[in-house]
């Protein structure tokens, strides 16, 4: 019994961990600009990390080591050096748009600038950092995320005309926005759903957890059930959005906007929903940038770390987990719109998502580290086509980015 409540825990933290600020940038938007008609980009980013994220964990489990951990010694210092590079880079950015998610969901709850909770947020995600254990930091803000589900509950209370939702994720296309803007938004909407940051952290944090080949089962269900499941949360803000804003072609472009129509369902009451669920969402994700910051750096350096090691014990991973967390308060400091710092954040992610995917995919077909559990038939055929995919969106991302003036 004991078993099956932490594989359901796992699950269900495994759901209100999917969405971060990317999601409700990206995934309203789309909803806002083109109706449904980019679902099957969040469907096609669903399938993509739940292959690669089983993966990763399943490398976790059976060699006892992260994904990043491996990548230097397979691939070597120079390749794994530019990895970190790019992937650091991109998390830093990432942990700094989460932050500002956390401050502008502060705002909407009590009125005061998001700047003023710049500090705080990151003040609080250190000390969460430093004293939460791993297991209930990532079940508290998980299980909290799933106050998203009171977005797919407005649909029913909005005057939604489903046959036309339908139509539009069938049938629908650019909506007279052009086809420049509609991919830019697939680009966008893609690197929100497959962040870099994700499979890194799910690897790291089975090791933290101390994962073994018995727990093949448990990490698995996490992924192929929780990760779909966060699909559909995030599915259920493109569907509201495309109710609330698409028949009059406007796009929400602040979390008070996307928080609209739990609002316009619930009252004051669906702002709270909507409240909680962005900061329960935005500082999970926070926790979880910022470590995988530090695991990067860690794991090729070759330095203890581990969120259950002591500061004294692991200095420098904890030492580059707090530089990080500082460097994404100065970026927001510097008061750039965090709905603006997620849309670039968005567009540098998908440019490096190969430098991401494509080392998972060598190391899970390596019998050095998996011995029999290497990748099967099907899991090396998504693997391949997805990472077909992910090359496309990286190469497209930055000329879609210029052409259509980030999507305008």
């Amino acid at each position: 019994m004991r078993k099956l409540l932490a594989a359901t825990l796992g699950v269900l933290s495994a759901v209100g961990g999917f969405v971060d600020i990317g999601d409700l940038v990206a995934a309203s938007q789309a909803g806002a600009r083109f109706g449904m008609a980019h679902a099957w980009v969040l469907l096609l980013g669903v399938v993509g990390i739940c292959a690669y994220a089983e993966m990763a964990g399943r490398v976790a489990a059976v060699s006892g080591r992260a994904v990043f951990d491996l990548v230097r010694e397979r691939l070597g210092p120079r390749v794994a050096l530019l990895n970190l590079v790019a992937s650091y880079l991109v998390t830093v950015l990432t942990l700094a748009a989460e932050l500002g998610g956390v401050g502008l969901a502060l705002q909407l709850a009590s009125g005061l600038s998001y700047l003023l909770w710049v500090p705080v947020a990151a003040a609080a995600v250190w000390l969460v950092l430093w004293r939460m254990r791993f297991q209930l930091m990532e079940r508290v803000f998980g299980l909290a995320g799933l106050a998203l589900v009171g977005f797919a509950v407005a649909l029913f209370w909005l005057p939604t005309d489903w046959a036309a939702l339908g139509r539009s994720a069938v049938h629908g296309g650019a909506a007279g926005q052009g086809w420049g803007a509609y991919w830019f938004v697939a680009v966008a909407l893609f690197a929100s759903t497959v962040s870099p940051y994700e499979v890194f952290f799910f690897s790291s944090g089975g090791v933290e957890e101390q994962w073994s080949a018995a727990d093949l089962a448990d990490a698995r269900s996490s992924v192929l059930i929780g990760f779909p499941v966060g699909g559909f949360l995030a599915l259920s803000l493109i569907a509201t959005a495309a109710v609330v804003y698409h028949p009059g072609g406007t796009s929400p472009d602040s979390l008070a906007q996307v928080a609209q129509p739990a609002v316009l369902a619930f009252g004051a009451a669906g702002l709270a929903v909507a409240a909680l669920a962005f900061f329960a969402v935005t500082f999970g994700a926070a926790l979880e940038t910022g470590l995988s910051a530090a695991y990067a750096a860690a794991q090729y350096f070759g330095w203890q770390w581990g969120k259950w090691v002591s500061p004294r014990e692991a200095a420098r991973f904890h030492s580059v987990l707090l530089v990080s967390v500082l460097l994404g308060m100065l970026v927001l400091l510097t008061t750039v719109n965090p709905v603006t710092l997620t849309e670039y954040m968005l567009i540098l992610s998908a440019v490096v998502l190969p430098l991401t995917y494509l080392p998972i995919l060598i190391v899970a077909n390596d019998r050095t580290y998996l011995g029999d559990r290497v990748n099967g038939p099907l899991a090396n055929l998504l693997g391949v086509v997805f990472l077909l995919v992910i090359v496309v969106a990286s190469v497209a991302a930055v000329p879609l980015a210029v052409v259509t003036g980030m999507g305008r």
